[in-house]
């Protein structure tokens, strides 16, 4: 992070909790501008070691009357910077520059129209009303000394600036895609009135990142991956290859719970498409029998997690005491062999897993995050951590990767076990391997794969009765996921054609041995999450 910031404009993101705060980050870099997100509390001189173009602060779900409200330094509205504040980060503003905050007479949630009052530069090239997406409860009633109103719905202010002190600021989240302009609105305070430079490009990122592990690792440090055959850990692996070259070695394990054929499939695509160096573990026995009676889903992603380091300890072990013996280990201080491991680490992974960037709840730790024991003997490398989805396929199109990689949908490091619900048995493994693979070709058959950001089966701990043959059965439920998402911060469910729902149905239930029943999940993100675990 810290090389990019330091050559490319950037602009800090203060996180006060908001379910909204990587959208901000997103669309900031869809200006090829690059954007950090930091918690709210973070120190000033922090902020400033970044030498950013502009500060925004980010909405969020509290009053700022809460006796637990997310503040940030109120310094950071003396700096003399460009300074965007949105929703709560608005009413932030209001508060400690002297204006006052009460609840709403009326609440505002959902869409809502804005009149924009005053043209300024935040509002430069827009019409004079928007349709925009609001989330509070409180409101500005009272403005802070040379603050002038610039926007407002029917029942409430929508918008304030001081130009003179650089602050503007929007009680609507112009980073949701059901804000009318809201890219625009953004571009003019990135871009416009902050000065910054579009120069954070793939090119950029893959030379820095390069230059950023070949110093890590140093000149004769050696690094492992772990692959998993999806878009990250394949990225990630040929950014450190590119750097660092035949000192990586890439392990790739089958630990039980993979989709079907995909230990072969993987290690022949990375060795022949790619040209890495793949170690190929099969330790699928001793991860199922650790995971045997465990049902519990954090149970389950810590017991991968840790198992998954387990395996690379070993296999580095193997590693160095060849490098040992060839006289090529590079050692530290205590005279220890040095060796790296390569993850695939995405920032929704990140944000997801615990609340550093701000007050926000956790939702399930993540494999590459919360699952990673205390005592790993590895240092670990994570060169796409603060890139989103849709920036690595990017990057890996830069760096010449097949399409077939780029465009696999992404598949959870914890695999099938996730999609289990219940205890994990080499029965109930095989099952959902072979409906899982009738749900990817369907898919696939319809044209319709690229177009989702996932497709999977889940195989549900619930038996029905049902109806085979003249004969009765008792089997288990399977049930289809398929969603539609930019990033995999919010989903919406696809509306899959009935012919295709109706096609995987008959497949599953007449080709599975074990599953008697099919239904459909349509269920967004929020309230639910993508994986069912």
């Amino acid at each position: 992070m810290a090389a990019d910031a330091a050559s490319t404009s950037t602009i800090v993101i203060l996180d006060f909790g908001s379910q909204y705060t990587q959208l901000i980050a997103r669309r900031i870099r869809e200006f090829n501008v690059f954007s950090v997100v930091l918690p709210c509390t973070a120190p000033l001189s922090d902020v400033l070691a970044l030498n950013p173009k502009g500060i925004i602060l980010s909405g969020g779900p509290s009053s700022v009357y809460d006796t637990d409200a997310p503040a940030a330094d109120p310094k950071v509205l003396t700096t003399g910077m460009p300074i965007l504040g949105i929703c709560y980060g608005l009413q932030f503003i209001t508060h400690h520059l002297g204006g006052k905050v009460h609840p709403a007479d009326k609440r505002e949630y959902g869409h809502a129209r804005v009149q924009i009052a005053s043209h300024n530069r935040l509002f430069a090239g827009l019409p004079q009303e928007i349709n925009v997406w609001m989330s509070h409860g409180d409101s500005a009633v009272n403005l802070p000394e040379g603050f002038t109103q610039t926007a407002q719905t029917s029942s409430a202010l929508a918008g304030i600036a001081n130009e003179e002190k650089r602050i503007w600021a929007v009680q609507f989240h112009p980073e949701v895609n059901h804000s009318e302009k809201g890219s625009e609105l953004l571009r003019n305070f990135v871009i416009n009135i902050c000065g910054a430079k579009p120069d954070w490009t793939p090119e950029h990122f893959i030379q820095s990142t390069v230059e950023r592990v070949r110093a890590q690792v140093g000149p004769k440090g050696h690094a492992i991956c772990g692959l998993s055959g999806g878009v990250d850990s394949s990225v990630a692996a040929v950014l450190v290859h590119k750097a660092i070259g035949d000192r990586l070695t890439c392990i790739f394990v089958n630990n039980g719970v993979l989709r079907k054929d995909e230990f072969a499939k993987v290690q022949a695509t990375m060795r022949e498409k790619l040209g890495l160096k793949v170690i190929a573990v099969d330790a699928g026995e001793r991860f199922l029998s650790r995971l045997s009676g465990i049902t519990d889903p954090e149970a389950k992603r810590k017991i991968i997690g840790n198992e998954f380091i387990a395996v690379f300890d070993d296999e580095a072990e193997k590693i160095l005491k060849d490098l040992e013996t060839k006289g090529v280990a590079e050692h530290d201080a205590e005279g220890n062999e040095v060796a790296w491991l390569v993850q695939g680490t995405l920032y929704p992974d990140v944000i997801e897993s615990s609340s550093v960037k701000g007050p926000s709840q956790t939702i399930k730790s993540h494999h590459n995050v919360g699952g990673l024991p205390e005592n790993m003997k590895l240092k670990l490398i994570e060169p796409l951590r603060d890139l989103f989805k849709d920036e690595v396929r990017r990057i890996g199109r830069d760096l010449g990767m097949p399409e077939e990689i780029l465009e696999r949908q992404p598949f959870p490091g914890p695999g099938l076990a996730v999609r289990i619900l219940g205890e994990i048995t080499p029965d109930r493994v095989a099952i959902l391997q072979e409906a899982d693979a009738v749900v990817v070709e369907e898919i696939k058959a319809a044209g319709l794969y690229r177009q989702l950001w996932q497709s999977f089966a889940v195989l549900l701990p619930v038996k029905t009765v049902g109806v085979m043959g003249d004969q009765r059965t008792y089997a288990y439920t399977c049930a289809i996921r398929a969603v539609t998402s930019e990033d995999g911060m919010t989903a919406d469910w696809a509306p899959l054609p009935y012919e295709v729902l109706k096609t995987i149905s008959s497949r599953i239930v007449n080709e599975v041995r074990g599953i008697n029943r099919v239904v459909y999940d349509i269920t967004s993100k929020p309230p639910g999450t993508i994986e069912w675990e």
